[in-house]
């Protein structure tokens, strides 16, 4: 088996793994994954994409790319044929590019979160020293939901998405996920422009499907500026809907509003004609789950979301 450099290659060359890669996330998440594929096309063909591939003679066996940036990096895909021994490619695959990445002056961390197809990453990812999340994928059939709408309270408005709440949502999201299990798993959490970041890429950049703006909401108090929650969903196939981002303002947590933002994304997609909404999750935040849980949502695969920081066990 050879490994080669990404820079090195023409996307061609990958086709057979982004058809079995695009199948998977259609057939097992209901997700149209092909968009995200023609982004990873076109940055392989810029040679602007680092990362590699396992090569089998002339037959790909499987890829990755990561992303650095600032003091961290990030395993943005890695995917292996079926075809293949999944767990030795993925141990090469994945030995390559964290060398890469460690290499890197001032990487201090290294994140990733992979949807595993055939064979799970977990003992890859264990051996090199990754702390591990799981994490849920859950699916609801929009005619299957279990809605018990009821009026918000009084000084309280749900507002459609409005790309004027960018800074105080960023600001939000900064207080919802302060000593919160999923800042450990994207420190994009722990600070407002880091979640800006996170936004910017939801909302104005294709980082997961194509956001609906008429299926996201925030609440904020009729006498302030600040929301006190949200809720931001994309469309990711046809149809069908994922919901990218929910929080709550501690203080008002545990008083139905995740529910209540939940089922009017869910009202809005039935408006749309949607047939399904798909989330993540991670399994640690049982309230959460649960809320998903009686709404209708199922888990329907799991998946680890890893942590490498210098220095860690």
């Amino acid at each position: 088996m050879q490994i080669v450099d990404l820079r090195q290659i023409h996307s061609r060359t990958l086709e057979p793994l982004f058809e079995e890669e695009a199948r998977h996330w259609m057939e097992e998440l209901h997700w149209d994954y092909r968009p995200s594929l023609e982004l990873v096309r076109k940055f392989i063909d810029s040679r602007a994409l680092a990362g590699y591939a396992a090569m089998e003679g002339r037959q790909p066996a499987g890829y990755g790319f990561y992303v650095l940036e600032e003091h961290k990096g990030l395993i943005g895909d890695l995917f292996v044929s079926t075809r293949f021994s999944q767990e030795q490619v993925t141990e090469k695959l994945l030995d390559e590019m964290l060398a890469a990445m460690r290499a890197a002056p001032r990487i201090e961390r290294v994140e990733a979160q992979l949807m595993p197809f055939g064979a799970t990453l977990d003992p890859a990812l264990i051996s090199q020293r990754f702390r591990l999340h799981t994490r849920q994928f859950m699916f609801l059939p929009l005619e299957d939901a279990q809605m018990t709408p009821a009026p918000l309270s009084r000084g309280l408005n749900l507002e459609r998405w409005s790309d004027r709440v960018f800074e105080p949502c960023a600001r939000l999201m900064q207080l919802a996920y302060a000593d919160h299990v999923d800042g450990d798993i994207n420190d994009q959490y722990r600070s407002e422009a880091g979640a800006m970041k996170f936004l910017r890429n939801i909302v104005i950049l294709p980082g997961c499907g194509q956001f609906l703006p008429d299926a996201s909401f925030v609440l904020r108090p009729a006498t302030g500026d600040l929301p006190i929650g949200m809720v931001l969903t994309s469309r990711v196939a046809d149809g069908v809907g994922h919901t990218t981002q929910i929080c709550v303002m501690p203080g008002y947590q545990g008083h139905g509003l995740g529910r209540r933002l939940m089922e009017a994304s869910i009202e809005a997609l039935r408006a749309r004609r949607f047939r399904a909404l798909s989330l993540t999750v991670t399994a640690a935040n049982a309230t959460a789950v649960r809320l998903y849980e009686t709404i209708g949502f199922r888990t329907i695969k799991s998946f680890a979301a890893g942590v490498w920081e210098a220095g860690g066990l």
